[in-house]
Protein backbone atom coordinates (compact mmCIF):
# COMPACT_ATOMS: atom_id res chain seq x y z
CA UNK A 1 0.00 0.00 0.00
CA UNK A 2 2.76 2.38 1.07
CA UNK A 3 4.69 2.09 -2.58
CA UNK A 4 1.44 2.40 -4.35
CA UNK A 5 0.81 5.62 -2.27
CA UNK A 6 4.39 7.13 -3.07
CA UNK A 7 4.46 5.77 -6.75
CA UNK A 8 1.17 7.56 -7.19
CA UNK A 9 2.47 10.97 -5.48
CA UNK A 10 5.20 10.57 -7.67
CA UNK A 11 3.48 10.59 -11.02
CA UNK A 12 1.43 13.47 -9.56
CA UNK A 13 4.60 15.54 -9.19
CA UNK A 14 5.52 14.35 -12.43
CA UNK A 15 2.95 15.51 -14.53
CA UNK A 16 2.78 18.85 -12.45
CA UNK A 17 6.51 19.38 -13.12
CA UNK A 18 6.03 18.61 -16.82
CA UNK A 19 2.85 20.62 -17.33
CA UNK A 20 4.50 23.36 -15.80
CA UNK A 21 7.19 23.70 -18.92
CA UNK A 22 5.44 24.94 -21.52
CA UNK A 23 7.28 27.02 -23.93
CA UNK A 24 7.66 28.51 -27.19
CA UNK A 25 10.09 30.04 -29.80
CA UNK A 26 10.44 33.21 -31.55
CA UNK A 27 12.64 34.50 -34.40
CA UNK A 28 12.67 38.09 -33.52
CA UNK A 29 14.54 39.33 -37.00
CA UNK A 30 12.16 37.87 -39.00
CA UNK A 31 9.36 39.92 -36.90
CA UNK A 32 11.34 43.02 -37.04
CA UNK A 33 11.75 42.33 -41.05
CA UNK A 34 7.85 41.94 -41.73
CA UNK A 35 7.46 44.90 -39.49
CA UNK A 36 7.79 47.99 -41.92
CA UNK A 37 7.91 50.72 -39.53
CA UNK A 38 11.05 48.94 -37.83
CA UNK A 39 12.61 48.67 -41.36
CA UNK A 40 12.23 52.56 -42.29
CA UNK A 41 13.53 53.67 -39.00
CA UNK A 42 16.44 51.32 -39.71
CA UNK A 43 17.17 52.96 -42.58
CA UNK A 44 16.49 56.38 -41.05
CA UNK A 45 18.95 55.41 -38.38
CA UNK A 46 21.81 54.04 -40.87
CA UNK A 47 21.62 57.30 -43.21
CA UNK A 48 21.68 59.38 -39.94
CA UNK A 49 24.70 57.49 -39.09
CA UNK A 50 26.39 57.61 -42.38
CA UNK A 51 25.63 61.65 -42.46
CA UNK A 52 27.43 61.88 -38.90
CA UNK A 53 30.32 59.54 -39.55
CA UNK A 54 31.42 61.75 -43.04
CA UNK A 55 31.19 64.80 -40.25
CA UNK A 56 33.63 62.99 -37.71
CA UNK A 57 35.87 61.74 -40.64
CA UNK A 58 35.60 65.72 -42.47
CA UNK A 59 36.95 66.70 -39.15
CA UNK A 60 39.80 64.02 -38.49
CA UNK A 61 40.95 64.72 -41.91
CA UNK A 62 41.54 68.26 -41.35
CA UNK A 63 43.44 67.22 -38.43
CA UNK A 64 45.44 64.96 -40.59
CA UNK A 65 46.00 67.39 -42.90
CA UNK A 66 46.95 70.46 -40.85
CA UNK A 67 49.62 67.83 -39.03
CA UNK A 68 50.81 67.06 -42.45
CA UNK A 69 51.33 70.62 -43.31
CA UNK A 70 52.76 71.23 -39.65
CA UNK A 71 55.46 68.69 -40.10
CA UNK A 72 56.28 69.71 -43.32
CA UNK A 73 56.81 73.36 -42.58
CA UNK A 74 58.30 72.30 -38.56
CA UNK A 75 62.06 73.29 -40.05
CA UNK A 76 60.79 76.79 -40.93
CA UNK A 77 58.44 77.52 -37.84
CA UNK A 78 60.08 79.64 -34.93
CA UNK A 79 59.12 77.91 -30.98
CA UNK A 80 56.39 80.26 -30.90
CA UNK A 81 54.31 79.48 -34.17
CA UNK A 82 55.62 75.60 -33.57
CA UNK A 83 53.27 75.43 -29.88
CA UNK A 84 50.53 77.22 -31.65
CA UNK A 85 50.76 74.68 -34.63
CA UNK A 86 50.47 72.07 -32.17
CA UNK A 87 47.87 73.32 -30.10
CA UNK A 88 45.35 74.19 -32.83
CA UNK A 89 46.31 70.39 -34.05
CA UNK A 90 45.67 69.01 -30.92
CA UNK A 91 42.70 71.20 -30.55
CA UNK A 92 41.07 69.93 -33.53
CA UNK A 93 41.45 66.38 -32.78
CA UNK A 94 39.94 66.94 -29.66
CA UNK A 95 36.97 68.73 -31.34
CA UNK A 96 36.97 65.36 -33.55
CA UNK A 97 36.96 63.52 -30.57
CA UNK A 98 34.01 65.22 -28.67
CA UNK A 99 31.99 64.67 -31.82
CA UNK A 100 32.13 61.45 -31.77
CA UNK A 101 31.52 60.97 -28.60
CA UNK A 102 28.20 63.72 -28.83
CA UNK A 103 27.00 61.16 -32.50
CA UNK A 104 28.19 57.71 -31.08
CA UNK A 105 28.74 57.81 -27.25
CA UNK A 106 27.22 55.68 -24.99
CA UNK A 107 24.22 58.24 -24.40
CA UNK A 108 24.71 59.63 -27.95
CA UNK A 109 22.39 61.33 -30.43
CA UNK A 110 22.24 58.06 -31.87
CA UNK A 111 21.21 56.37 -28.98
CA UNK A 112 18.62 58.57 -28.30
CA UNK A 113 17.48 58.63 -31.74
CA UNK A 114 17.45 54.12 -31.78
CA UNK A 115 15.46 54.98 -28.48
CA UNK A 116 13.07 57.36 -30.32
CA UNK A 117 12.38 55.51 -33.26
CA UNK A 118 12.54 51.86 -32.40
CA UNK A 119 11.48 51.75 -28.63
CA UNK A 120 8.08 52.06 -28.78
CA UNK A 121 7.96 49.40 -31.80
CA UNK A 122 10.25 46.87 -30.08
CA UNK A 123 7.55 47.55 -26.86
CA UNK A 124 5.21 46.74 -29.18
CA UNK A 125 6.01 43.53 -30.33
CA UNK A 126 7.16 42.79 -27.22
CA UNK A 127 3.57 43.45 -25.70
CA UNK A 128 2.36 41.12 -29.29
CA UNK A 129 4.61 38.54 -27.84
CA UNK A 130 3.38 38.72 -23.85
CA UNK A 131 -0.26 38.77 -25.58
CA UNK A 132 0.06 35.41 -27.48
CA UNK A 133 2.00 33.78 -24.57
CA UNK A 134 -0.74 34.58 -22.19
CA UNK A 135 -3.46 33.23 -24.32
CA UNK A 136 -1.68 29.66 -24.86
CA UNK A 137 0.00 29.49 -21.77
CA UNK A 138 3.46 30.13 -22.62
CA UNK A 139 5.89 30.30 -19.19
CA UNK A 140 8.99 30.85 -21.49
CA UNK A 141 9.15 32.31 -25.16
CA UNK A 142 12.79 32.23 -26.38
CA UNK A 143 14.50 34.22 -29.23
CA UNK A 144 15.75 31.50 -31.67
CA UNK A 145 17.80 34.82 -33.67
CA UNK A 146 19.82 36.01 -30.48
CA UNK A 147 20.41 31.90 -29.51
CA UNK A 148 22.91 30.49 -30.41
CA UNK A 149 22.39 27.84 -28.22
CA UNK A 150 19.33 26.22 -30.02
CA UNK A 151 20.83 23.04 -32.48
CA UNK A 152 17.17 22.17 -33.16
CA UNK A 153 13.50 23.50 -32.59
CA UNK A 154 10.38 22.28 -33.87
CA UNK A 155 8.71 24.45 -36.41
CA UNK A 156 5.43 23.85 -34.23
CA UNK A 157 7.02 25.55 -31.34
CA UNK A 158 7.88 28.90 -33.69
CA UNK A 159 5.06 31.63 -32.82
CA UNK A 160 6.52 34.32 -35.24
CA UNK A 161 3.79 34.30 -37.56
CA UNK A 162 0.92 34.39 -34.40
CA UNK A 163 2.76 37.42 -33.61
CA UNK A 164 3.11 39.51 -36.33
CA UNK A 165 -0.53 38.51 -36.97
CA UNK A 166 -1.38 40.48 -33.42
CA UNK A 167 0.39 42.80 -34.32
CA UNK A 168 -1.78 43.32 -37.70
CA UNK A 169 0.60 41.91 -40.36
CA UNK A 170 0.00 38.61 -42.36
CA UNK A 171 2.70 36.75 -43.80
Amino acid sequence: MRKILITLMLAVVVSVAASAQKFALVDMEYIFGNVPAYEMANEQLNQLSQRWQKEVEALSKEAETMYNSYLADKVFLTDEQVKKREADIVAKEKSATELRYRYFGPEGELYQKRQTLLKPIQDEVYNAVKKVAEERGYQAIFDRASSSDIVYASPRIDISNEVLAKLGYSN
